[in-house]
């Protein structure tokens, strides 16, 4: 077995704030607890939560490194008594609790996944985060069905571009909101069957006349805001409407008549807090329904942009101008 060195090159936040505060440190390797396995981060994907963390609106939940970094790719370099299903040298990306943006990281052996045969590292290390946040949100909270209508607000994000690329796979029709004609055609590229440009057009009209005025049957929503009132009126009787973030307020004057007369299901959830069980729970779905698609290479994260980790702070500038189309990840 290789040595493992004593030390190893992280960003850290070093106190709340602009990109700026993202630096570079010195920290010991952590060494795995009984059920951990320790990767060699090849990879890490940056996230919304990353940026809102070191703004500091996103504390770490208790037990949790202080790093940020959600999603990371590598080798799996050493393991704890209890882990399984891994093997030292093994490639594979993990959603992690923090910690990402680090030359080592801790997982839980029941969150990693192997990375699959058609993906480099750099996209592997984009897809934990977005393709788990998806599958729980869209197919499980969300129920989507083949043959529905799935509106996806953002659809030229990280979470967006996978949105599009399992709800196709999955049988279902795609309409996304984007911010630009270049962001509509990436989506329109990746599947989506029609995008629609918040900025000139008025999404509940549009969805409206392009669902024959039935409304959709699902909305992915991390806007919120005055949209959770418009969602409503885009929804379809009996719609779902699933909330995963707040880029607007999580506060918003509604009337919740149209809940009422519409029948329908409004619901949300976050990832990162979820207990240990739950996130093992979403693993093992989708390594059985959706891992053989990613294997094929059917269906793939949208790579934006990376950066070295030591420039983590330009990733996050990158990030905040919401130019990005698909993941930005850091390279270690």
């Amino acid at each position: 077995m290789t040595q493992l060195p004593a030390q190893m090159t992280v960003v850290a936040i070093s106190k709340p704030g602009g990109p700026e505060v993202l630096l570079p440190e010195t920290r010991a390797v952590p060494k795995p607890g009984a059920d951990d396995i320790l990767i060699k981060v090849a990879a890490a994907g940056v996230n919304r939560p990353d940026v809102a963390q070191r703004s500091g609106s996103y504390p770490p939940p208790p037990g949790a490194s202080d790093l940020p970094g959600l999603e990371v790719s590598g080798e799996v370099v050493a393991l704890g008594a209890n882990a399984t299903g891994f093997k030292i040298g093994d490639k594979v990306m993990s959603l992690v609790a923090g910690g990402g943006y680090a030359q080592y990281c801790l997982t839980h052996h029941s969150h990693a996944m192997p990375v699959p045969d058609a993906f480099s590292m750099v996209e592997a290390g984009a897809t934990p985060e977005t393709l788990m946040t998806v599958w729980h949100n869209v197919f499980e909270r969300g129920g989507l069905k083949a043959g529905e209508t799935l509106l996806v607000h953002g659809g030229s994000s990280g979470i967006g571009t996978m949105a599009i690329q399992l709800a196709k796979a999955f049988g279902a029709r795609v309409i996304v909101t984007v911010g630009s004609a270049d962001k509509a055609a990436a989506c329109l590229k990746l599947g989506a069957n029609h995008a629609i440009n918040y900025k000139t057009e008025d999404f509940v009209a549009a969805t409206r006349t392009l669902t024959d005025n039935a409304g959709v049957d699902l909305i992915l929503d991390m806007v919120g805001g005055e949209y959770i009132e418009r969602n409503y009126d885009a929804a379809a009787v009996g719609g779902r409407i699933v909330q995963i973030a707040f880029l607007g307020s999580p506060k918003a004057t509604v009337n919740f008549t149209k809940l009422m007369v519409k029948r329908l299901h409004h619901t949300g959830s976050t990832l990162r807090p979820r207990s240990v069980a739950d996130k093992a729970a979403m693993v093992a779905a989708i390594t059985a329904k959706v891992l053989p698609l990613l294997h094929q290479g059917r269906i793939k994260p949208l790579i934006d942009s990376t950066f070295p980790l030591e420039k983590a702070a330009d990733a996050h500038r990158r990030m905040e101008t919401s130019a990005h189309i698909g993941k930005i990840v850091l390279t270690v």
